[in-house]
């Protein structure tokens, strides 16, 4: 496939739900793309739709720009958040599978 996944509505669903890594619900979740090139993400391309994170900004900074973690860190912040949003997503029915 050689255009990335892209889901606004899968998205959306980040909106008002709470950090997936620090449990924050202060308003600024955002589905945080993945950083990682076997999930799609290049050179000013974002990662597949389906690979996000619910983050807050203070997380999704840490991620993206942060110098307190190291990549390796950084690597598994997202991949437990991802797995946490995944089950989420499912648990509250925004992800429905037909």
């Amino acid at each position: 496939m050689d255009m990335n996944y892209r889901n606004r509505a899968l998205l959306d669903t980040a909106k008002d739900q709470p950090c997936m890594y620090c449990g924050a619900h202060d308003g600024t979740t955002v589905a945080a793309h993945s950083n990682w090139h076997r999930h799609g993400k290049g050179m000013s391309i974002k990662a597949h739709d389906c690979f996000i994170a619910f983050l807050c900004a203070r997380c999704h900074f840490q991620i993206d720009q942060g110098s307190k973690l190291t990549r390796v860190e950084r690597q598994e912040l997202w991949q437990e958040a991802h797995e946490k949003t995944i089950l989420h997503l499912f648990q509250t029915e925004r992800l429905i599978v037909r």
